[in-house]
């Protein structure tokens, strides 16, 4: 991640380039130069540290807005309003269905967009709520008196003086309620949801489109940063692009940040305009140093009378604090750990099932957490680790849901029309599905699927934030990849569904099989391995590297699943050992993915088609967020003859191992 200030430089390249004139670059130096010298060192963030959230009180954090001293924070998951205070987190209010953007009126009442419910409501001081626009639990569109209107699962909320302005997102329309009245006052969005006021002007998130948006009083509507290229890029606003933009906040120099995708953005607006990403833009949770600090989806902003910025940090249930210089409680890795919970508490919240009917019937398993995609090779970085557990089915087979669950994401359906089209849910993801409708294109007729058309023809499908939906339901059939990838875990903290479900009937008594394992020393040139007939001599660092693979009762002979866990044993020629096991590769939980290269040596490759080969790492270290080279380190034994064990486990506790003969010569 550069800092802001080469970003600026970056920025004032590129677009001296594109224009091409000597003239032009001469005034971008002078402002530039004229922006970092009046700007005051308390507008530039540098720290960021957690308020609140960290007993697990949350179940999402959505929305965020500051009265006084308090924070106060919606709760989508769970239908309730929180309340920081003095260090304390407490119920402000519940009994709503999907709460989203909230914002304070001038009589000091607060304003919520009920998603769930369609409905924009009132919150006292007392905590009492009423709904003042929109029809309870009813979907559609209509301007009028405000208990006759009616908007479709609102997400952004921003107060000016006595007008009310809403996102009603899933009508792609901004609102705004004045005097009991509702009315629109510009349309042509797609799934806006962050909404704030910018001088005299409304700002937009436009979350589908990927852009920015201003609304003048005039009701006319123009571009102010984004190009819908779909990825984090900084620059000039409208060279810039965003990833999921979801909302806004403006800060006393009218400069505006941005919650986009899994990063806070700030567009400085000037002579000379730019985009630029404040903190880094990879998911994630860590604290400290901005340009360090990682985010989950946050989906809400608001400032501190103070200048510190406030982020609901959605997906990690967190409310944290950017900051310009160090301040305030950095979360630990122990606090980190016990927010994700366990896969014991996660299997048990629901019973078992398998994402087909009957739910009971057992289904062959074509794919484990951990496993390569891609094909591992220097300088190949278009590989990643398979996040889930794919169960196959038929072609055009309905897939259903397996626990109880409500959409929470404003934008829950990706990759529309392609091989990985996919629904996430809070707790569950759902991948290579036809979304809604069957293996004909036909909609299935539910309400609760929004499809889009052009010229008569689906170009995408929408499922609103507060749709809920039950064990057993139809979530849309599988296209041509025949299979269930099924994610367990919340976002950034995906577990190995094996252990996180309970899945009828499955059974595994055959263990992995290791097929071969390869020597090589530090500098990773190969040691040979081949002549059984001698003893391998070894001196110094060591890499071990292992094939192996594994299958579950009941899969073809052809089918190789990844392994859940390795290691490696040192026995004296006596064969007693000189120590445990030593395991140091295992997947009870999803690594980032700078850790596949840790994982698997160089060959390895798995995919749709062709073979499948995974070899280990096996002296790495990788488990959860950690991984780290490592080596079997001879120069730590006495010279002599020993035995080196590999060893490979899978869930259900068979295991596998295989032997060397070695001498050691230092």
């Amino acid at each position: 991640m550069t800092s802001p200030r080469s970003t600026q430089k970056f920025t004032l390249r590129n677009s001296a380039l594109a224009i091409g004139g000597c003239a032009l670059l001469l005034i971008v130096l002078v402002a530039l130069l004229w922006s970092l010298f009046t700007t005051s060192d308390d507008d530039i963030f540098s720290h960021v540290s957690t308020v609140a959230g960290t007993g697990g009180e949350f179940g999402e954090t959505f929305g965020i807005v500051v009265k006084g001293r308090d924070i106060y924070v919606s709760d989508g998951q769970n239908g309730k309003i929180w309340r920081v205070k003095g260090g304390n987190t407490e119920v402000f209010a519940e009994g709503l269905h999907t709460p989203s953007a909230i914002a304070f009126d001038g009589d000091g009442n607060l304003i919520v967009a009920d998603s769930g419910t369609h409905t924009i409501k009132s919150v006292n001081s007392k905590g009492e709520v009423l709904t003042i626009a929109g029809v309870e639990n009813r979907a559609g569109f209509a301007d009028g008196d405000a208990a006759t209107a009616m908007f479709n699962a609102p997400i952004g909320i921003a107060v000016d003086k006595n007008k009310i302005y809403v996102a009603d997102t899933y009508n792609d329309k901004i609102r705004v309620l004045e005097n009991g009245k509702v009315s629109t006052i510009a349309k042509g969005f797609d799934t806006p949801c962050g909404i704030a006021i910018w001088r005299d002007k409304l700002l937009v998130a436009d979350t589908g489109a990927r852009k920015i948006r201003v609304i003048e009083p005039d009701g006319s509507v123009w571009t102010l940063a984004g190009n819908d290229d779909g990825e984090i890029k900084d620059g000039l606003p409208l060279s810039a692009s965003f990833v999921q933009p979801t909302a806004l906040a403006v800060d006393k120099n009218n400069s505006i940040l941005v919650a986009d995708g899994n990063a806070i953005r700030q567009i400085d607006v000037g002579v000379i305009s730019t985009v630029r990403t404040i903190t880094d833009e990879s998911r994630g949770l860590n604290d400290g140093a901005i340009l360090r600090a990682r985010f989950n989806r946050p989906s809400g902003l608001a400032f501190e009378t103070s200048g510190n910025l406030l982020v609901a940090d959605n997906e990690n249930r967190l409310v944290r604090r950017l900051t310009a210089s160090k301040y305030g409680h950095e979360i630990t890795s122990d606090e980190i750990t016990a927010l994700r919970g366990t896969a014991e508490e996660f299997r048990n919240a629901a019973p078992p099932r398998w994402p087909f009917d009957p739910p009971g019937a057992k289904r062959d398993i074509a794919g484990t957490l951990g496993e390569i995609r891609g094909e591992m090779n220097e300088g190949n970085d278009q590989v990643w680790f398979h996040n889930g557990l794919d169960i196959a089915g038929a072609y055009g087979e309905t897939a259903r849901f397996i626990r109880d669950e409500k959409v929470l994401r404003p934008i829950a359906v990706d990759n529309f029309g392609n091989l990985r089209e996919s629904l996430r849910m809070p707790m569950l993801g759902y991948i290579h599905i036809r979304v809604g409708r069957d293996a004909n294109e036909k909609p299935f007729g539910d309400a609760r699927f929004l499809f889009g058309k052009t010229n008569g023809k689906i170009d995408g499908v929408r499922v609103p934030r507060g749709a809920q939906f039950t064990a057993g339901e139809a979530i849309g059939t599988l296209n041509a990849m025949n299979h269930v990838h099924l994610i367990a875990g919340r976002s950034g903290a995906e577990m190995n569904a094996l252990d996180a479900l309970s899945l009828p009937n499955l059974t595994d008594t055959r263990p992995p099989t290791i097929e071969n394992i390869t020597l090589f020393d530090e500098s990773r040139c190969a040691i040979e391995t081949t002549n059984a007939a001698s003893r391998i001599k070894l001196s110094g660092k060591i890499r071990i590297v292992a094939r192996a693979f594994d299958q579950v009762d009941g899969n073809s002979e052809r089918r190789r699943l990844g392994v859940y866990k390795l290691g490696y044993q040192l026995l004296k020629s006596d064969e007693t050992a000189l120590s445990d096991i030593n395991w140091t590769i295992w997947f009870d939980r999803l690594s980032p993915r700078e850790g596949v290269s840790f994982v698997y040596a160089n060959g390895s490759k798995s995919g749709v088609t062709g073979e499948t080969i995974f070899d280990y790492n096996v002296t790495n270290v990788v488990n959860g967020d950690a991984f780290r080279e490592s080596y079997f380190d001879a120069a730590m034994l006495s010279n002599g003859n020993y035995t080196l064990r590999v060893f490979a486990a899978d869930y259900f506790g068979n295991e596998s191992f295989k032997e060397l003969n070695i001498e050691v010569l230092r």
